[in-house]
């Protein structure tokens, strides 16, 4: 190991993430301060630290969530390969770390019916005369997180002219720079176009608010007050829950899960898979209708389904 200080050390694992792995921003920030607590508790040796050191700083972790144990445990990992890539220590010392096996929360979903409602209030408000533009914002803002399951923040900050009405899809930057193709459907794009008309020509936003695009507070409290409208509990949804119904529901219809994960931008697949709880069902069923294996069994004299209850015949 060199004699560089851990500030240095850390300063320069970050700039590589920035300029070689891509890392979105909130990602390297993180990433920054996991590291500089790390080498706080360790007394500025985080970056010569070996096997005993990191079992002491995980004992500090002890009373964490497993999810931060987790993360702190990943950046330290980076870290230190980093560290040995760049020959900067002979060893890599994280096999000391935890892994704590995070389990992943499974995320709130809004029935179809939930769905449904929402868009009885929207429409009702549309048939009013005359119409109020808010309203239809507040159409094309719910027609594109539950018909394209955007992300708050690309919802808010689309541009003016970024859905086209002769084009059913979007190119989306989402995190850590990547793009993605997200689909349209028709429905988004009409209420969007309707929506459209009212927007300043030579404002930059779709969704403009003041000199600037609407926040995202200020979506998650529209979407909170229609929920409330339509009858449904408002701390059961949000932005982000009508992304998940968006996944959900597609899945339910059949939906491929690499393809949702392209339109949902996922860059593991390991991330859309949480969205399988909802369907296990249908998935059983699918392997044994249509497996070969499976329909070899059903013909069998005798034959028991592997998913059938305890005691049934």
């Amino acid at each position: 190991m060199t004699g560089f200080a851990d500030h240095a050390l850390i300063e320069r694992f970050l700039e590589m993430m920035r300029a070689e792995a891509g890392a979105a921003g909130n990602t390297i920030a993180a990433y920054g301060t996991d590291l500089r607590l790390a080498s706080e508790v360790l007394e500025g040796r985080l970056g010569e630290a070996g096997v005993q050191e990191l079992e002491r700083l995980a004992g500090e972790w002890q009373a964490l969530a497993r999810s931060t144990v987790a993360r702190k445990a990943a950046a330290l990992r980076r870290f230190y390969a980093f560290l040995a890539d760049e020959g900067l220590r002979a060893d890599d010392p994280s096999a000391a770390l935890p892994r704590p096996g995070t389990s992943r929360a499974l995320p709130k979903v809004l029935s179809i019916e939930d769905v449904d409602a929402m868009f009885a209030v929207i429409a009702a408000r549309q048939a009013r005369v005359p119409a109020d533009p808010l309203d239809l914002r507040l159409a094309a803002l719910i027609e594109l997180l539950y018909g394209s399951g955007l992300r708050a923040t690309e919802l808010v900050s689309l541009p003016r002219n970024a859905v086209a009405p002769d084009r059913p899809y979007l190119i989306l930057k989402g995190k850590g720079g990547r793009e993605r193709l997200v689909p349209i459907s028709d429905r988004a794009r009409a209420a969007v176009a309707v929506w459209h008309a009212h927007v300043a020509v030579g404002r930059p936003w779709l969704f403009p608010s003041g000199k600037a695009h609407l926040s995202r507070v200020r979506l998650y409290q529209l979407v909170r007050a229609l929920a409330a409208e339509a009858g449904i509990p408002p701390d059961r949804v949000s932005p982000h829950v009508l992304r998940h119904a968006f996944a959900t529901h597609l899945l339910e219809g059949g939906a491929d899960l690499r393809a949702l994960q392209a339109m949902l931008g996922h860059a593991d697949i390991a991330t859309t898979e949480i969205y399988t709880h909802v369907d296990s069902k249908r998935l059983v069923d699918l392997v044994n209708q249509r497996h070969p294996l499976g329909e070899a069994l059903a013909k069998a004299p005798g034959a028991a389904r592997v998913d059938a209850k305890p005691g049934a015949s």
